[in-house]
């Protein structure tokens, strides 16, 4: 391994144990201490990479989306209702890993009130959710699958949709699972697509 190659493993193990650290306990909470021990590296190659814990933070976050990305990544040749339902079902809390992200938007939420740095992060971050959404659309309107529609405006149902109802199911609210947030979802976007309002097998 190449010295650029071990920098680069270091700082996605920093990054990754970033993210659980902020996840379990709350940015107020995290040290750099902390995160250095959970990452198994020394503080000081911790600061090496990120010199603060509001860097540390941003790279973070922007590091839980990525991954969240990635993980949809071959979807861009699949049929393109399938491809739109993968994206919604990475944008709810589905399993352990999606929680973890959905923990670390809302500590973004928060900071976001008092913090114009965390403020830009997060409607950068949406930019990039909304362009996500929008690009799956397009593409199924090309395709001839979707019918035309506003796709800015659907992308932007999309998001508030997931938004509201993942939150409920972090709050594993008794009255919504996961079947029926992704079915509302569905329900509500289905007609300006022209697609069965039957959440498409994934």
């Amino acid at each position: 391994m190449t010295k650029v190659e071990r920098a680069l493993e270091t700082r996605e193990r920093i990054l990754t144990a970033a993210c659980e650290v902020i996840a379990e306990i709350g940015f107020e909470n995290v040290s750099m201490r902390k995160v250095a021990e959970h990452a198994g590296v020394s503080k000081a190659l911790l600061h090496y990479h990120f010199d603060t814990r509001e860097k540390l933070f941003a790279e973070a976050m922007t590091h839980s989306f990525a991954q969240t990305g990635t993980d949809t990544e071959g979807d861009a040749g699949s049929v393109p209702a399938v491809a739109l339902a993968r994206i919604l079902r990475s944008m709810l809390p589905s399993d352990a890993e999606l929680r973890q992200d959905w923990k670390l938007w809302q500590e973004l939420w928060v900071r976001a009130q008092r913090d114009a740095a965390a403020r830009h992060l997060a409607v950068d971050l949406y930019d990039q959710l909304h362009a996500w959404v929008g690009g799956a659309v397009e593409r199924g309107i090309e395709s001839g699958e979707f019918d035309d529609c506003d796709v800015a405006a659907l992308s932007t149902l999309v998001l508030a949709l997931c938004d509201g109802l993942g939150i409920r199911l972090m709050l594993d609210d008794p009255r919504l699972d996961l079947a029926a947030a992704r079915s509302t979802i569905w329900r509500a976007i289905a007609p300006a697509l022209g697609v069965p309002e039957t959440f498409p097998e994934l």
